[in-house]
């Protein structure tokens, strides 16, 4: 999920470049949302990953 949050960055980036600010700025908004997502769920991992019998 992490891999997919670069990649819609890097897309932002490259449309920031050639001007396209819509996309741009829905690319970044996408690679926000899997960032906050790829977090919430490492730290419940990382919570819940330690509980063993």
């Amino acid at each position: 999920m992490l891999g997919y949050a670069i990649l819609f960055f890097v897309i932002a980036l490259i449309a920031a470049v050639f001007g396209f600010g819509g996309i741009a700025g829905a690319a970044t908004g996408i690679a926000q949302i899997l960032f906050v997502v790829f977090l919430v769920l490492f730290i419940l991992s990382l919570i819940f990953g330690r509980r063993r019998p």
